[in-house]
């Protein structure tokens, strides 16, 4: 398996020019063909190789989304949907070329509701500006993937983070959207009531689609309540299995903690370094409680008993806002901090999900195939969910180190599957994960292929991401 060698499609030329034509003639300057806006379109933080669309449109509003799909859509041309770029698995990618819709122009918050604690917003709101415009309202939106994404491209990839053990994922807090389909027209998918039975659900058919099924051009989402009091705070282990089930109980306890982080040695290192921080270099979990200043102070009190049963140092924790931001922020800080270990060298970031019972014994595993084959490759996770990511340095230029690290993915994707784990649980499937997907889903893919096929006929939207042809 060679992942970094992404497949290129097959090129219409004459289509693609015939489409620049038109929307140039309709769009004017939210048009751009300049290499330096493709050029920004296909990047990702993934290791990917960059397939640059034919070009970009600064789409402002609906109805620029469906003149772009309906000018794509008569000639066969990709579209491919573009937020912030924080794609991990080449999502952004234009492997047979096409249209890029960059959505940083739609960026309006639509409508609030606190008394039904839901909001509207466009899809290039980020999730960052939404909580500042929401401050006020003594509401907030709790999915925090890491990275200061659009709602439209986590919503896209099904994006979780480190709130998701409390408050759920994308799919959790999405109540509708409005998409535009394949023939140029917009539908809501979904209402704003908290529960219905009406049909088929749409609503989550589109989340984590990768742009592969439409164009998502509004967002419903649930909102929470600002806690009274948060907690935060840290506590190393001997090792990287202690933590794991210092993790394990907590969740099988009903303890009901809203971040719990595992950091490894090496990642602890990375950000001692990065953030000017002090922390022991052992296996270390970040932790954060929500609530009253009475159940943030008890629900400590019970995590650290827990983790001085696995052989903790001891649970530190403290309800200063200052001190748990900077905390947090070094955990967030985590990818660049890992690059920063030797940032000669490249990098490539892998993610993998399993049952919490099994967590313990996957990451030991992977921690114990990092150490056998000599890599430099920080562990980080979102444990109480049975997410972690590795990110392996390595070097480029070199084609067995390359070969080195593939296998390591590979070996890394498979343990996940045999322990009844996913391939992904964040970065979503992309062009990265075809494989392994093909795996997980067995004869169920054969299904995503119809869904597909029926969505989008003429495979305009994203296409070569999730599925690698729907012929």
């Amino acid at each position: 398996m060679v992942l970094r060698d992404v497949r290129a499609g097959v090129r219409n030329e004459q289509a693609i020019a015939m489409v620049i034509e038109s929307l140039r003639a309709s769009l004017g300057e939210k048009l751009q063909t300049g290499q330096a806006f493709r050029e920004q379109h296909a990047h990702t933080t993934t290791y990917l190789t960059a397939q640059l669309p034919d070009a970009v449109v600064f789409a402002e509003n609906a109805d620029d989304v469906k003149a772009v799909v309906r000018a794509c859509a008569m000639h066969g041309v990709p579209v491919i949907p573009f937020g912030t770029g924080s794609s991990l698995e080449g999502q952004v990618n234009a492997p047979s070329g096409g249209i890029s819709i960059d959505f940083s122009r739609m960026d309006k918050v639509l409508r609030v509701s606190p008394e039904d604690l839901d909001v509207t917003v466009e899809p290039g709101v980020t999730r960052e500006a939404l909580n500042v415009y929401l401050r006020d309202t003594g509401l907030f939106f709790p999915i925090d993937p890491g990275a200061n994404a659009s709602i439209g491209g986590m919503t896209a990839t099904r994006a979780s983070g480190t709130n998701a053990v409390r408050y759920g994922t994308m799919k959790d807090n999405v109540l509708a959207l409005t998409v535009v389909t394949a023939d140029g027209e917009e539908v809501v998918t979904g209402t704003r009531a908290r529960k219905s039975s009406a049909g088929y659900d749409l609503t989550r058919l589109f989340v984590g689609s990768e742009g592969t099924l439409g164009v998502i051009t509004s967002i419903t989402l649930r909102l929470q309540g600002i806690p009274e009091k948060i907690s935060g705070g840290v506590c190393s282990f001997p090792t990287v299995k202690a933590a794991c089930d210092a993790v394990i109980m907590t969740i099988q306890m009903g303890i009901p903690v809203a971040r719990i982080e595992l950091l490894d040695e090496m990642q602890i290192r990375a950000c001692n370094a990065y953030s000017g921080l002090s922390y022991a270099e052992r296996p270390t979990l970040f932790l954060e409680f929500h609530g009253t200043e009475e159940t943030v102070a008890m629900q400590s009190e019970q995590f650290a008993m827990i983790a001085e049963e696995c052989g903790s140092d001891g649970f530190r924790y403290t309800v200063d806002a200052q001190e748990r931001a900077k905390l947090w922020k070094a955990r967030h800080d985590a990818y660049w901090a890992s690059r920063a270990l030797r940032p000669e060298l490249s990098a490539l970031s892998t993610d993998v999900c399993v049952p919490i019972s099994r967590l313990a014994e996957c990451v030991a595993e992977t921690h114990e195939d990092i150490l056998a084959n000599n890599f430099l490759a920080p562990i980080v996770g979102h444990a109480g969910d049975g997410n972690f990511h590795v990110l392996v340095l390595f070097n480029d230029k070199d084609a067995a180190d390359i070969e080195r690290v593939e296998a390591f993915v590979e070996r890394l994707n498979r343990r996940a599957l045999s322990f009844g784990g996913t391939c992904t649980g964040e970065h979503g499937i992309g062009q990265g994960k075809m494989s392994f997907l093909q795996e997980e889903a067995g004869p169920a893919l054969a299904l995503m292929r119809s869904i597909k096929q029926a969505l989008d006929p003429k495979n305009i939207f994203n296409p070569g991401k999730i599925l690698r042809s729907i012929d």
